[in-house]
């Protein structure tokens, strides 16, 4: 049988990951790796024994599909080119920089049939997957992701590095329209906001405030979503949920007539997960995980964001 052809454009910190997880995959061939740090491509091809190339054109007709692990500046155009050229992409958050730029990739690609996947990795935590069941109508969200600070990730601002990943996942909860949004922010150590916070009015009802740091003395990724009938505790560094809900008898325990439940997920590897549920979409010709539209829907949330704590800062600077 005809084996997946894959390449991985960009090869740094996170790209190297998914030329791993590629190279070991049954059934696929890493045709090759691109980086413009020649050295660094070739030495990493050397060990994952495939090809090293510094222009990603190189790929054109030798993949079926792509990952797209570049800085977000150029996402687009490298995105553009490999869409363009009829091969499949799968592109790290954010998918581009505006709205225009993704509207234009999701037309190409729909145009095409071809798939365009956004890696919005805590979508295949373990954590995540196991709660679908549970959570049903949430009214109150909080999400803190919180980080050491990395030069590397300091491009751009936290809103687009930190807090996108759950912008995401709080849409795919809650699935109501934004009715308002406030928001504010400060640069601390780079040109761009550090540190930010948000909070989101669904019309539905729902209210979701997310902190996003990456100026912090540790790192924490959590989400707690209150419902009707639970409260959900998801904790994505340690792939744990707390369910606490009604069903406990008596007064005993932390909370009276309360029921807790822990789950814990010990084996996963959601960067793996979710480099095979990109191919099995392209090999299937089916929609994948994390669509194009849905990462559409994400950069648009944290664009608006990043709009009005823009507005607040120059307002109160002036």
């Amino acid at each position: 049988m005809k084996k997946f052809r894959v390449g991985v454009i960009g090869v740094g910190y996170l790209g190297k990951f998914h030329a791993q997880k590629y190279a070991s995959m049954d059934g696929v061939d890493l045709v090759g790796i691109v980086d413009i740090n020649k050295q660094q491509a070739q030495d990493i091809a050397k060990d994952l024994c495939t090809n090293a190339y510094s222009d990603y054109k190189d790929l054109f007709g030798k993949v079926d599909a792509v990952s797209i692990v570049v800085p977000t500046p150029v996402h687009f155009a490298v995105a553009r080119d490999f869409l363009e050229n009829n091969i499949n992409v799968l592109i790290e958050k954010p998918m581009t920089t505006s709205l225009e730029d993704a509207d234009e990739l999701i037309k190409i690609s729909e145009s095409k049939n071809l798939v365009i996947q956004v890696g919005h990795l805590e979508r295949f935590n373990p954590a995540i997957t196991a709660s679908k069941d549970i959570i049903k109508k949430p009214m109150f969200i909080e999400s803190h992701r919180l980080s050491i600070y990395k030069e590397r990730c300091a491009d751009v601002s936290v809103v687009l590095d930190l807090m996108i990943h759950d912008i995401d996942i709080i849409l795919n909860f809650v699935r109501s329209d934004i009715m308002s949004i406030h928001a504010a922010g400060i640069p601390v150590i780079s040109e761009y906001v550090d540190i930010a916070n948000a909070r989101l009015e669904f019309t539905n009802g729902c209210i979701a405030n997310l902190t996003a740091s990456r100026i912090s003395t540790k790192n924490e990724r959590k989400i707690r979503l209150f419902q009707k009938d639970a409260y959900v505790s998801l904790d994505f560094a340690n792939h744990k949920i707390t369910i606490i809900r009604q069903g406990g008898e008596g007064s005993e325990g932390l909370i009276p007539g309360m029921e807790i439940k822990q789950r814990s997920f010990s084996n996963s590897d959601a960067l793996e997960d979710e480099l095979k549920s990109f191919v099995k979409a392209v090999k299937k010709c089916e929609s994948p995980e994390v669509t194009g539209r849905m990462g559409r829907d994400a950069l648009k949330v944290a664009l608006s964001i990043m709009e009005q704590i823009d507005n607040t800062n120059k307002r109160s600077s002036g």
